[in-house]
């Protein structure tokens, strides 16, 4: 009896759906149906004066690699930036927040364990795409993928130090 071989999926470079989630974009590469739910990936371009809002994951774990401009990325009490290669774990349950760092656009990888929040990305950039969200949809959204939103008292420094766009607040 032969094993039976998995779909393959291909996407060559640039391609992938595209969306927008209001301070960064979303290039969609793997889905779970992908990937059997293992893992879910995307890319993240950041513009400059870009910050992710502070948020807490209750269900995944994410990783980052870099891969154009300087990207930094806050979890729990602890900062970095990183340059093309530079990769970081973001642990579920932490706050935790990426940023623009340079004058110039960035753009990093997103491997998400397990999969299932690239949804979050595809329903946010379909809302966002209507105009802005009312707060009780976008709190909706955030709720069906265990997002929870924060602000944290460290955010306005980071924002004055790298001359960020202030995130929409929670």
């Amino acid at each position: 009896m032969s094993a039976v071989v998995p779909p393959l999926t291909v996407l060559q470079p640039g391609e992938g759906r595209v969306g927008e989630l209001g301070t960064i974009g979303v290039c969609f590469k793997l889905w779970g149906h992908d990937t059997n739910g293992a893992l879910s990936i995307v890319e993240h371009p950041f513009p400059v004066g870009s910050i992710v809002p502070p948020h807490v994951h209750t269900r995944e774990d994410e990783y980052s690699i870099v891969t154009e401009g300087q990207i930094g990325f806050r979890s729990g009490d602890r900062e970095v930036v990183l340059g093309p290669g530079g990769y970081i774990t973001k642990p579920r349950g932490e706050v935790h927040t990426m940023w623009n760092a340079g004058k110039t656009p960035a753009r990093m990888i997103e491997v998400i364990n397990p999969a299932g929040f690239e949804g979050f990305f595809s329903d946010l950039s379909e809302l966002l795409s209507a105009g802005p969200p009312a707060p009780e949809a976008l709190a909706a959204i955030a709720a069906d993928y265990g997002l929870e939103f924060s602000a944290p008292a460290w955010l306005p420094e980071v924002v004055a130090r790298y001359g960020l766009n202030p995130p929409p607040g929670p």
